[in-house]
Parts: C-alpha cells; sequence; structure tokens
C-alpha cells in the first residue's frame, strides 16, 4: 500500500503570529514555523498502516523553502521520501488553487491513500481534503478517528456529535483525521541521521503543468480585506460585596446585554 501525508507547515501557535501590512497574508517570518499540529496525527496513522500493510509513506508539502525542515521532521517520524512543492507564485493561493496543487503533485507519485489532519491552525477552514477529493473524483472519508484496510476497501470511524459513523470507500481515497486517532511518536536519534539522505523532490508549478500568472495571491478565490491588532486587554472590574453584591454583578451583565 502506498501512502500519501499532506503535511504543511504553519506558524508555531505557541508564538506571536501575525499578518504581513504589506499583502495581508501570514507573516511567516514572525515567528518559528512547524508541523501543522493534526498533520502529525496523519503522519502517524499513515506509518501504522505502513507497518501493518507495507508499501511506503510519501510526505507531500506545498510551501516555501522553509518548509524543508517540516520535511526532514516528518522524514524523521519514519516516512520514507517527500515531494516538496515550492513556487513563489503560489504566495498567498487560496484553498482551492491549494487543493488543485496538491491534486496535480498527488499525479507524480502512485498512491493509494492521502491521509491529511482535518484542519490547519493557521486558517482552521477544515476544506483542502474536502476540495482535493473533489479535483481528484476520489471518494474522501472525513472526521476519522480509526482507519481499517481490508484489500483495496478502507473504511474509518467518522466522529459524530452522539458517536461514531462505520464508513467505507474504495481506493484511491482522501482520509481526514482528528487527533483522537492516535498519540504520534517521536523521532529517534536513528530518525533523525536517517532523515538527512531520504529523498526530496522539489518540483514548481510549470512541473505540474500548472499556469503561475492563474495561480497566487491576485488570482485568489478569498483574501484578507482589512485587519487590526488587537487592543491590550482592559483590567477588570472589581465588585466588593456588601450585600450587594449579586445584585452590581447582574447589572453589570445586563449593561453588558449579556442577560
Amino acid at each position: 500500500m502506498n501512502i500519501v501525508v499532506l503535511v504543511k507547515q504553519v506558524p508555531d501557535t505557541e508564538g506571536d503570529r501575525k499578518l504581513d501590512p504589506s499583502d495581508r497574508t501570514i507573516d511567516r517570518t514572525s515567528v518559528d514555523p512547524v508541523i501543522n499540529y493534526i498533520d502529525e496525527f496523519a503522519i502517524e496513522e499513515a506509518l501504522r498502516l505502513k507497518e501493518e500493510h507495507g508499501g511506503d509513506v510519501t510526505i507531500l508539502t506545498v510551501g516555501p523553502e522553509q518548509a524543508t525542515v517540516s520535511i526532514r521532521k516528518a522524514l524523521s517520524m519514519g516516512a520514507d521520501k517527500a515531494v516538496h512543492v515550492c513556487d513563489e507564485a503560489l504566495h498567498g493561493a487560496c484553498a482551492i488553487q491549494t487543493a488543485t496543487v496538491i491534486a496535480k503533485a498527488l499525479g507524480t507519485v502512485e498512491w493509494d491513500v492521502a491521509i491529511a489532519g482535518s484542519e490547519a491552525t493557521d486558517s482552521r477552514m477544515s476544506v483542502v481534503p474536502a476540495l482535493v477529493s473533489e479535483v481528484l473524483g476520489a471518494p474522501q472519508l472525513s472526521q476519522a478517528r480509526k482507519v481499517s484496510v481490508d484489500g483495496s476497501t478502507v473504511t474509518i470511524e467518522r466522529v459524530t456529535e452522539t458517536g461514531f459513523d462505520r464508513v467505507q470507500a474504495p481506493t484511491p481515497v482522501v482520509i481526514s483525521v482528528v487527533e483522537k486517532i492516535n498519540e504520534p511518536r517521536y523521532p529517534s536519534f536513528k530518525g533523525i541521521m536517517a532523515a538527512k539522505n531520504k529523498p526530496i523532490e522539489v518540483l514548481d508549478t510549470a512541473a505540474l503543468g500548472l499556469d503561475a500568472g492563474t495561480l497566487g495571491l491576485v488570482n485568489a478565490s478569498t483574501a484578507v480585506v482589512s485587519f487590526e491588532v488587537a487592543p491590550p486587554r482592559a483590567a477588570g472590574q472589581v465588585v466588593k460585596d456588601e450585600g450587594d453584591g449579586g445584585v452590581k454583578i447582574a447589572d453589570y451583565l445586563a449593561s453588558k446585554k449579556l442577560v
């Protein structure tokens, strides 16, 4: 079984994330870049499927040159190789453009299952896996908390508000996973050293047969129109209870239209 994991590099959520005022896109220099949190669960699930069924695990990333750092970490966890789509023309690309690029890049490798995290921490849109499956015309299995494979049939437990649904689809299939699915492994020293020699194929949009003039921020279907820095948090209001504390609190809540 050949598995591709869709991995995104994002600004560290522990840092002070900012937008670039020049074009209102994410400022990727203001904070350390890391692998998207839920994508690590996708990597782990791919490695477990490989251990059970054999095959290869390929990391697929669309991002700037610095994304190589995250690719190497994914390889150090145990993935076999990587494809890195890197092109300045993709700066500011929207989700639809990104899904198109991913679908084209998937066409350069042999794959049975593509696994992604259910959302990215920098955009929180949760749409790219569905868009990729739409572009490919392949089935999608979403919000998976468990994945099992029997021949060419993939079965997942899809998380719902009341429990889970059991859903099946034939390969090739696109899967998105949630963090309940497993516990990602830490890269070992041996894995870190081995990752230095694992192949990373770098592709640009021309190699994928895409017109760079139709991509990027100027052609994006979505964009940030304006933004402003949130003001510092104001000091809290202290209510001294002199027998009428409840009334004071109720009046305060009423003034904020909370009751």
